[in-house]
């Protein structure tokens, strides 16, 4: 939200503070400063990450719902492209196929996230976000930080196409097996899919909290069971170990040549949701991820993806569906169910990653204002976002009955997780390299690999956009499209605000000068620009020809960095006789609650009753210039996110019998 209104919130960046004069020495002393956050009394509480056993059953409920359902189909997905039906995959083929999935895990899931990128934190939080904005704090140079700022925002458009295609994806491979259980019910594969993704998207009114507790035990359940299953099929080709051995997937690389490219566009689909690992950092804490991954989940996958490997050397017939066939034939139904609360766990992973991630974006003023409902009144962080629900729901629904097979459908994913990888791979060298201070020769080494890998990855999938791999990648482009036209407008509108405004000073030094009649009560005055007076003041003495007793200019703040600092959630400034400046100041992790945030400056003796605040702010009415500084595509776009966002003192929670709003009309 950084420059979603102009009378509103103000421009920050991580390394800075907000143009109040914070890091002028000569004003720092006129300052007083509180710590005033939302609810800061239970912080403490509302950040308390779980330890112990808590913290593991979170984890496995949460962040390896994704990677872990991935067994569905990833394995199946592979030996299909290098088998046919008169020359079904050989031995050799399927133990190089095991040997690559296993490897995949260990080089981008082991490797780059669990041991390196998740050391990479941002005040305890992760994410892609959270890595763009330390890699920016840690880039000087103006240039470099759009650039890593572009990188970031298309990871993260990726991410949404990801969120999309991971419930079609999971769903429908687990609801495939009543193919296996009743072969004769196959026709009902599709209507029972979707009624389980509307019914997952209706459920997210509830939010996670009140589901949450289950799912750990789930999941616990599943991992469980894939080892089970998996070790079934390793004793029906107990050779099939030897795959742990690099040199069978080097020997498979180097035997079926461009084959094996393509086959690789399968590979990573076994490594779908590592990202989850490093953006779930911050509720959870690194160490419980780290060992539930090398205890747990990386344990009970090799075996699984082994034991498909085993039952496909015995038996190639079980082709059709090799995770549904390591069961015996009595175990069908309950693993048929088992699997739909899987993928339904693992969908709601990311489409409560989206979520969190939407909310971040907006804080950081790439997306407009939109709806935003806490669904838990202990945990900032679990949040429901209705509009991208309904978005989410129907891409969702609309790719199964497009794709209508899980088999089809994987060709629409691979895309997204590797162009996912590719930013995370290019904004941690950077924070590698600066940060953290390694040499160029080891970042190049180490993350030139990583990169190499990735890039080939992503070279893989790009073979895959003319059978479905075109659906995450338009959602991509067309994210990053919406962002940056956001971005760029409100820059715009702000820019003409400040052009068109009145220095705070002037207005200060003629105020007593003015004759102007002073009447009882509070009025806040909200503005971008602190050194400004905003234009709902300038129409307030226009129209009405008064002022109030005590008035506060109040800039919300967001900071590129995911929480504010306690002990510097508010500046005030007395600049005239109960006249305050005053900067509220929240993190792209937080949500504002401005009513709440400013009763705190009793605590300071000053005089600030809610009761009888007015909240003044200004409408703006955007039109095209005669010089337009926008094509009219992008002005036609920017317009119409523009109506359909949140209005400012609804997405601050200020009460709407508080506030006063002026009419703006801006030409850009």
């Amino acid at each position: 939200m950084t420059e979603n209104d102009g009378d509103n919130t103000s421009p920050s960046h991580a390394d800075n503070t907000a143009s109040n004069g914070a890091g002028d020495p000569q004003k720092q002393s006129s300052e007083q400063r509180i710590s005033a956050s939302i609810g800061d009394g239970d912080y403490e509480q509302q950040h308390k990450k779980p330890v112990g056993w808590s913290a593991m059953l979170g984890v496995l409920g949460v962040v390896y719902g994704d990677i872990g359902t991935s067994p569905l189909y990833a394995l199946q997905s592979s030996v299909n492209i290098v088998g046919s039906v008169r020359h079904p995959a050989q031995t050799g083929e399927i133990m190089g196929l095991a040997s690559l999935t296993f490897w995949a895990l260990m080089f981008i899931v082991t490797f780059k996230y669990v041991i390196l990128v998740m050391r990479a934190d941002h005040d305890g939080e992760g994410g892609i976000i959270a890595l763009m904005s330390l890699a920016q704090r840690v880039c000087q140079s103006p240039h470099c930080r759009r650039i890593l700022g572009l990188v970031g925002i298309a990871g993260t458009c990726l991410f949404f196409g990801d969120s999309i295609i991971t419930p079609a994806v999971s769903v429908l491979s687990a609801v495939e097996g009543i193919e296996i259980a009743i072969p004769s019910a196959s026709h009902v594969v599709l209507p029972i899919a979707l009624i389980v993704l509307v019914a997952l998207f209706a459920a997210q009114a509830l939010g996670t909290g009140k589901i949450g507790k289950a799912f750990g035990p789930i999941m616990v359940i599943w991992f469980t069971v894939l080892s089970i299953l998996g070790l079934r099929g390793i004793m029906l080709y107990p050779h099939i170990l030897l795959a742990l051995s690099p040199t069978y997937a080097l020997t498979f690389i180097a035997t079926h040549g461009y084959l094996s490219f393509v086959t690789l566009g399968s590979v990573v689909l076994s490594v779908t949701g590592a990202e989850a690992l490093y953006a779930d950092m911050g509720h959870f804490g690194s160490s419980p991820i780290r060992k539930a991954w090398i205890f747990f989940v990386l344990p009970s996958l090799t075996l699984n993806y082994f034991g498909q490997a085993a039952l496909l050397i015995h038996d190639p017939s079980t082709l059709a569906n090799p995770f549904y066939h390591l069961g015996p034939a009595w175990a069908q139904i309950p693993l048929l169910i088992l699997a739909t609360f899987a993928t339904v766990i693992a969908s709601q992973a990311g489409i409560s990653g989206s979520f969190s991630l939407c909310r971040q974006l907006i804080q950081l003023g790439y997306l407009p204002r939109t709806q935003i409902v806490h669904t838990n009144a202990s945990e900032e962080a679990q949040v429901y976002l209705p509009s991208l629900n309904k978005i989410l729901a129907l891409g969702a629904i609309l790719l199964v009955l497009s794709f209508r097979s899980s088999a089809a459908l994987a060709s629409a994913y691979g895309i997204a997780v590797t162009g996912t990888f590719l930013c995370t791979c290019v904004l941690a060298t950077v924070v590698f390299r600066r940060m953290f201070k390694w040499s160029a020769l080891h970042v190049g080494i180490v993350f030139g690999t990583f990169f190499l890998i990735d890039g080939i990855f992503f070279s893989a999938n790009v073979l895959k956009i003319p059978d479905g791999g075109w659906v995450p990648l338009a959602i991509g482009i067309g994210s990053t499209i919406v962002m940056t036209t956001w971005k760029r407008g409100r820059s715009l509108v702000v820019a003409k605000q400040q052009a068109d405004s009145m220095p705070m000073a002037s207005f200060l030094a003629r105020l007593p000068q003015s004759r102007t009649i002073r009447v009882p009560g509070l009025a806040v005055f909200l503005t971008a620009n602190p050194e400004i007076v905003p234009n709902s003041l300038l129409h307030n003495l226009k129209h009405n020809k008064v002022l109030h007793d005590h008035v506060f200019f109040v800039t919300v703040q967001n900071l590129n960095q995911p929480e504010a600092d306690r002990n510097n959630r508010i500046s005030v400034e007395e600049m005239a006789q109960n006249i305050y400046r005053v900067v509220v100041s929240y993190g792209f992790m937080e949500m504002p609650n401005l009513p709440r945030a400013l009763q705190d400056l009793k605590a300071l003796h000053i005089a600030f009753d809610p009761i009888q605040a007015s909240y003044f702010t200004s409408h703006e009415l955007v039109v095209r210039s005669r010089v337009p500084k926008m094509q009219l595509w992008r002005m036609w776009l920017f317009l119409l996110l523009l109506r359909n966002a949140t209005s400012t003192t609804e997405f601050l929670r200020i009460p709407p019998d508080r506030v006063v709003e002026f009419g703006v009309r801006i030409a850009i």
